[in-house]
């Protein structure tokens, strides 16, 4: 991952997916929750990015087999946009409401580009000019433009993706993955109200729940943080509920260790 220009200070990176976004009234809450984090880090600016509302993405292409059924990958990743770049739209009008001027960038604005070879860089002086100006930029999770301009999707979990590669070109401070739960489980806290929070793991042990079948966070978007050396932290809305921070192994102090041997598995909504 490169940049072509320099860090943007105090600058974290927030993922809102779908598993938040699952309905109209979540996007004020959204806002609500960007609302307090400025209040309470009057340093810090937010990069918000945001994933379709929960089940979108799969009516999108719903409705493109139904006109052919096999969409080309071109116009269908074209389709999928147009779900990020409505929340993009609803989060910037809650924040409005409750004056707070955002920047709401559309996939090329962003600046995140793909190579030939998978490489992604980012080519953000809108997004930092942005940034200057106002102190939360709201934009589009899943998706990047390639060598040719072309809309491309970065695949399932793509939004967790998209917000580290932005943490890591903007040289964030963290970068926050707001899901349904408030971190990893040792089970599925839906279903099992016995399963034990898990307040800090290695990039490591991360990577080995997503191979044990865990899709809290996207495989790839762990990877890249690793790699980075970024820390992730992933959470709720809920200011008051516990976290889970992902990070080096010596950057974590983890007082309770994943048993070896036991079934792991973090759960949410599934939502791009």
């Amino acid at each position: 991952m490169s940049s072509n220009n320099s860090h943007c200070p105090a600058t974290v990176v927030v993922k809102l997916g779908g598993s938040v976004l699952a309905g109209d009234a979540d996007y004020a809450r959204a806002a609500a929750f960007l609302s307090e984090r400025l209040a309470a880090a009057p340093h810090e600016r937010f990069v918000a990015v945001v994933s379709a509302q929960e089940g979108h993405t799969d009516a999108l292409e719903r409705s493109a087999r139904g006109i052919v059924r096999h969409p080309s990958t071109r116009v269908l990743d074209l389709l999928w946009s147009t779900g990020e770049i409505r929340s993009v739209a609803l989060l910037t009008l809650h924040l409005e409401a409750l004056g707070i001027s955002a920047a709401p960038l559309n996939v090329h604005e962003t600046g995140l580009r793909t190579g030939e070879g998978g490489e992604a860089s980012l080519h953000y002086s809108r997004l930092h000019a942005e940034l200057v100006a106002r102190r939360v930029a709201v934009v589009p999770g899943f998706l990047a433009a390639d060598a040719h301009g072309q809309i491309t999707a970065l695949g399932r979990g793509g939004s967790d993706l998209t917000a580290v590669l932005l943490a890591v070109g903007l040289g964030a401070a963290r970068c926050e993955l707001v899901k349904d739960v408030p971190g990893y489980f040792t089970a599925d806290p839906h279903r099992d109200a016995s399963a034990g929070h898990l307040p800090a793991l290695t990039f490591e042990e991360a990577l080995g729940l997503a191979d044990d079948g865990c899709d809290l966070v996207q495989r790839r978007a762990i990877e890249a943080a690793a790699r980075a050396g970024l820390p992730l932290v992933v959470r709720s809305l809920d200011g008051g509920a516990p976290v889970s921070v992902v990070g080096a192994g010596s950057a974590v102090n983890n007082p309770a260790r994943i048993p070896a041997g036991a079934a792991i598995a973090a759960f949410a909504a599934s939502g791009v």
